[in-house]
């Protein structure tokens, strides 16, 4: 058997095994699996079927993943994008009034437009059209974004009206009665931190599974002994699976095949699609870059043999996700958690779509794993991936500016995406003006007109 997957999915050539791709695909799922819970959540307030969702993020998570696996043999996951079902909800059916339906025929068209996309050459140049700086820049850039992402699960970052954000304070939480809660998930998120760097420190194995699991089980000695008081309320759940409801896996009815192409031929529909696409593309591209850079896919000018073909299975995970019913999709950032513990092939992405497929029977259990468990993976992650930013010439403003401006974008606007739009703007503006307008090359010429008309018209 062993045989058969290698020759399928290259483990030796790339250094690496099944027990490796199945403890890095379990990993990533671990990491990620809170779409689960919060993708059916952003789309009930959109007005669709909580139940309905869930089955949907599941068999999407199923599909892109598979995709991804077979397509490119890259070790990634393709979920629901945690920002474009925002966008999805809040902006497109709150903000602009049109229906969920109506939303759906607008992902599928993105999904199409961008697997055009996908089939030509346009692919590659975008992917080769971003200089090898901004590309160690998007890296470490994720990186951030990844630690912002789990410092925000954990409770430990907190907002602050005169400082924006702040570190949760755990004397506070003692004073307002919140330490069990809030404080006492920041702490265990603190203690899994280091758990997972003394595991690391020491070459253990698996030592950021270990670390979620470890972080999990110490929360729910907490509960059993009162030091962890659930409040659902407030947000603080049980630590417990809670089998009361059965295995039953619920209907897709309510959501699938429901989109509306009534809107078709608007200036706003339009609009949407290209907002939609826009963020889709440079999300992913993003990612890819970065993520195939950390597990070690780039050739030495830092490009991304088979980028293409990651895209295409990004765009027709979308397309089934329209017609589904659920918002757009993205590569998981999350991912390299799983890149970190030695994932280095599309037997990664494989075992991490058995586990979604697990899910949908066992979904008590995963739905269950608290985002102060997998916190920090994350922050270890982010550790792992900010060396990037070493490579970056910053003695060279032309270089070392548009790169600050990449990796400072992507936590701070909370967008992989406006990190690469920025990124690609200021690069551009800045040789131009420096006179090394030679460096910058006509396709991201036309990138940066495009970029600055997205952010002021669209």
């Amino acid at each position: 058997m062993e045989e058969k997957l290698d020759s399928l999915f290259h483990l030796k050539e790339r250094g690496t095994n099944v027990k490796t791709e199945f403890i890095a695909g379990l990993t990533t799922f671990v990491t990620v699996a809170y779409v689960l819970a919060v993708n059916p959540s952003v789309l009930a307030d959109a007005g669709m079927d909580h139940g309905a969702v869930f089955t949907a993020s599941c068999l999407i998570c199923i599909i892109g993943s598979l995709l991804m696996a077979f397509l490119t043999n890259f070790p990634f996951l393709l979920v629901p994008s945690m920002g474009l079902n925002a966008y999805f909800t809040y902006t497109i059916v709150v903000g602009m009034g049109y229906s969920w339906q109506v939303s759906l025929a607008a992902v599928i068209v993105e999904g199409i437009v961008f697997a055009i996309i996908s089939l030509t050459k346009l692919r590659d140049l975008l992917a080769d059209a971003i200089p090898f700086g901004l590309k160690k820049a998007i890296t470490a850039g994720i990186g951030l974004f990844i630690t912002i992402i789990g410092l925000k699960g954990s409770g430990l970052l907190q907002p602050n009206e005169s400082t924006y954000v702040s570190m949760v304070s755990f004397n506070g939480t003692v004073q307002d009665g919140t330490f069990s809660t809030l404080g006492i998930c920041a702490l265990l998120a603190l203690v899994g931190v280091i758990i997972t760097a003394v595991l690391m420190a020491k070459n253990v194995k698996g030592n950021i599974l270990i670390g979620i699991v470890a972080t999990w089980v110490l929360g729910m000695i907490c509960e059993v002994c009162g030091v962890y008081v659930p409040n659902p309320d407030a947000g603080f759940f049980t630590l417990f699976p809670d089998f009361s409801n059965g295995l039953a896996v619920p209907s897709l009815a309510p959501v699938a095949f429901q989109a509306d192409f009534t809107q078709f031929a608007t200036v706003g529909f339009v609009a949407v699609v290209i907002a939609i696409l826009f963020a889709s593309i440079f999300d992913t591209l993003g990612t890819l870059i970065g993520t195939a850079t950390k597990a070690g896919l780039a050739d030495e000018d830092g490009n991304i043999p088979g980028i293409g073909k990651g895209l295409l299975a990004e765009a027709v995970t979308t397309i089934c996700a329209g017609f589904i019913g659920s918002s757009p999709t993205c590569v998981a950032v999350e991912s390299n958690a799983g890149v970190a513990e030695g994932g280095r092939t599309g037997l990664t992405a494989v075992f991490g779509a058995v586990m979604f497929a697990i899910a949908l029977l066992l979904s008590p259990i995963f739905l269950a794993i608290p985002s102060f468990a997998t916190a920090p993976a994350l922050i270890i992650v982010g550790f792992l991936m900010i060396g990037a930013c070493c490579a970056v010439d910053w003695d060279d403003p032309t270089e070392g500016v548009p790169a600050f401006i990449t990796l400072a974008a992507m936590p701070f606007f909370y967008s992989i995406a406006e990190g690469v739009f920025l990124g690609i703007i200021s690069y551009t503006l800045i040789n131009a003006c420096a006179g090394k307008a030679k460096k910058v090359s006509p396709l991201l010429w036309v990138l940066t007109v495009l970029f600055i008309i997205k952010y002021f018209f669209i």
